[in-house]
């Protein structure tokens, strides 16, 4: 990453992550699958990773789960994916779907940390366990975590289920979801001084 004294933008960081090697997974991506939307958002989701679609197009949450994910931000928050960014905790998909190693979540941690950084959202939604884990700092799974706002950096940030377990779960875990975009949106409505 760029030193500390110099002005970093998101697409000189994206720049940067397109030719990363820092881990295995590199070497098995189709495409780097860096994050997309407002620059300047005030709200900020954070995914676990890129799934085969995602790594075909080079875009977070283009499958059926991100297909669930803008259906459930439109109806809850009101907005559509280009007033929000979204982003996982890893760039890059891991074989077969299986679960991000913890040097591959701590490779790619200095991206998500450099997109919080520049784009300061005031609310972030953290999407399933990995990201929720991460950017909490807890080993806590995601089913006692949700339904709860926690104090984050300049913000807040609300964990919920990731949308692929909605997909598996059904109906209960759709509208606890809900109930934590509506949790968002409280706090996006809430103006800080």
């Amino acid at each position: 990453m760029s030193g500390p004294d110099q002005v970093t933008t998101l697409a000189q960081v994206a720049a940067e992550a397109a030719k990363c090697t820092r881990c295995r997974l590199a070497g098995t991506r189709t495409n780097v699958v860096f994050g997309m939307g407002n620059p300047d958002a005030d709200l900020m989701f954070v995914g676990e990773g890129p799934g085969a679609e995602e790594d075909r197009q080079g875009l977070p949450f283009v499958g059926r789960s991100g297909q669930l994910l803008d259906r459930l931000i439109r109806q809850e928050i009101g907005i559509g994916r280009e007033s929000c960014y979204i982003a996982n905790v890893i760039l890059c998909r891991p074989p077969q779907n299986r679960d991000p190693l913890p040097d591959e979540i701590e490779a790619c941690n200095p991206y998500l940390e450099a997109k919080l950084e520049l784009i300061e959202p005031r609310v972030v939604v953290t999407l399933g366990n990995f990201a929720t884990r991460l950017l909490l700092g807890t080993a806590e799974g995601i089913s006692r975590l949700r339904g709860r706002t926690y104090e984050f950096r300049k913000g807040h940030l609300v964990p919920t289920y990731h949308p692929s377990a909605a997909l598996r779960g059904g109906g209960e875990i759709v509208a606890q979801m809900r109930a934590d975009l509506v949790r968002a949106k409280r706090l996006l409505e809430t103006r800080t001084s």
